[in-house]
C-alpha cells in the first residue's frame, strides 16, 4: 500500500513539471529507460506487471504565439506599449497570465478569438513570472491571474480578474463593438 503511494506521488510530481512524456518503455522482457528518474527506479525494482506508458506530449505553456497578440516581455517594453495606448487614444487590452495557472490556460484561446474578432483592439499578453515585468505587476496591483485591463480610446475602461466568459464576452461588446 505504501509503496503503491509512493509511486502515485512520484508519478504526479512527474507529470507536474512541463511536460509529460514517456518515462520507459517496454520492450520484450527489458525495461528501456529514456529519462532516468526515481520513479523509474522504483517501478524497475518493484514486481509490478502494468507500467504505465504516455504516448501525449503536451506542453503547458501559455506563452504559445496568438495570432493578434502581442506578447510583452520587460518593463520597458510594457511602459512603452502603454504611453502610446494613452497618447494615441487606442483601444487595447492587457491580458496578464501565468503558465501555471489553469483558469489563464481555459481563457487564453477565449482572448485569442476576441482579437481575432476585433482587429482594432490590440491585445497584450504579459507572463507575470517573468522577471523584467515584477515593478509594473506591484505598481498596476496585479494580485490574481487572470486579470485583463480594457482600454477604450486611451483610457482604462474597465477590469476583468478571473475567468469570466460570459463578462470577457459583455465587456468587449460593451467597449469595442
Amino acid at each position: 500500500m505504501a509503496r503503491n503511494l509512493i509511486v502515485r506521488s512520484l508519478a504526479l510530481r512527474h507529470a507536474i513539471k512541463n511536460t509529460v512524456r514517456p518515462l520507459f518503455t517496454r520492450h520484450l522482457s527489458s525495461i528501456s529507460i529514456s529519462k532516468p528518474s526515481l520513479f523509474v527506479a522504483t517501478i524497475a525494482s518493484s514486481q509490478i506487471s502494468f507500467l504505465p506508458s504516455f504516448h501525449h506530449s503536451r506542453s503547458l505553456c501559455s506563452a504559445s504565439a496568438t495570432p493578434g497578440v502581442v506578447l510583452v516581455n520587460s518593463e520597458e517594453e510594457f511602459n512603452n506599449i502603454l504611453r502610446k495606448v494613452q497618447d494615441d487614444s487606442l483601444h487595447a487590452i492587457f491580458y496578464f497570465t501565468a503558465v501555471w495557472c489553469g483558469p489563464c490556460r481555459f481563457i487564453s484561446p477565449i482572448v485569442g478569438e476576441l482579437s481575432k474578432k476585433y482587429p482594432h483592439v490590440t491585445t497584450y499578453k504579459i507572463d507575470i513570472d517573468q522577471e523584467a515585468i515584477q515593478g509594473t505587476l506591484g505598481k498596476l496591483q496585479i494580485t490574481s491571474v487572470p486579470t485583463l485591463h480594457f482600454f477604450q480610446n486611451g483610457k482604462k475602461a474597465d477590469e476583468l480578474i478571473g475567468a469570466d466568459v460570459a463578462r470577457l464576452n459583455h465587456i468587449t461588446e460593451k467597449l469595442f463593438k
